[in-house]
């Protein structure tokens, strides 16, 4: 018997990936978490399969529910949105899995940040822009954060940040944020990425707090920040295609190069 944590993407059931459908298909057991997973990405469950929303469950009650079928030997598929890594909650439900010698296996999914971003049309790593994306989130009602993974640490950095479980606070943002990036830089509000009802809201630090507030935005939202949001802003190309910089797969004739060996 094993536990499959399946990354469910952020909404679309088609970005679950080939892998986790096939895994849903096969459990008898699907437990996922309604609130941001549609039901539409489990109807790919077996005929007959035990389907539970866990949103109004706690984790004893998920876990009870695991080790029922485990007594049974029946599969369990443990459905997450986005990527189980990233604010999955797995992590405690893969202690009491390890403790009661009960296998698992992680599915990854598409990550929110992802699928923004693919829906936006855009890069987010720009050429001498940005180079680096933070995912983090605020404190909020949630788990605090550690000492020293701040905004304003973040923002230090001038990487495209994407915070998470934190539309609710958007005059903190626009507060710590501003100093570092300035009042005009891009900033995007994706409600419910990769469901019907998805919105992306595109304005700048100064103005976008009144743009969630107008939409009435409170939840399912994931903020993007930084340059490189700057949509037909003018950059230098990536030396990836630069034919005056071979590489092993693109040697120049005359050039002799040598793959660099790991030491």
């Amino acid at each position: 018997m094993t536990v499959y944590f399946i990354g469910a993407g952020p909404g679309d059931p088609e970005l679950l990936t080939l892998k986790a459908q096939k895994r849903i298909g096969a459990c008898p057991v699907c437990l996922y978490a309604g609130s941001l997973v549609p039901a539409e990405v489990v109807a790919c469950a077996p005929e007959g399969a035990r389907v539970m929303d866990t949103a109004a469950m706690t984790l004893e009650e998920t876990h009870a529910e695991i080790l029922a079928a485990h007594a049974r030997g029946e599969d369990v598929a443990r459905v997450h949105s986005g990527d189980p890594s990233l604010y999955g909650a797995i992590a405690e439900q893969i202690r009491r899995l390890k403790a009661d010698g009960i296998a698992y296996e992680i599915i990854p999914g598409v990550p929110a940040y992802a699928a923004a971003a693919a829906a936006l049309g855009q890069e987010l790593t720009i050429p001498e822009i940005a180079q680096s994306i933070v995912l983090t989130r605020m404190s909020m009602q949630s788990t605090s954060m550690p000492a020293g993974e701040t905004l304003e640490n973040f923002a230090r950095t001038g990487a495209t940040l994407a915070i998470h479980l934190a539309v609710r606070n958007m005059r903190e943002i626009e507060r710590v944020l501003t100093p570092h990036y300035g009042a005009d830089c891009p900033v995007v509000v994706a409600y419910r990425v990769g469901w019907p009802d998805q919105i992306l809201l595109r304005g700048t630090l100064t103005d976008i707090r009144q743009k969630v507030r107008t939409e009435k935005i409170t939840r399912t939202a994931l903020i993007l920040v930084g340059p490189a949001l700057e949509s037909g802003r003018d950059f230098k190309d990536s030396a990836l295609y630069d034919p005056a910089k071979p590489h092993v797969l693109r040697p120049v004739v005359g050039v002799d190069l040598v793959e660099p060996h790991n030491t």
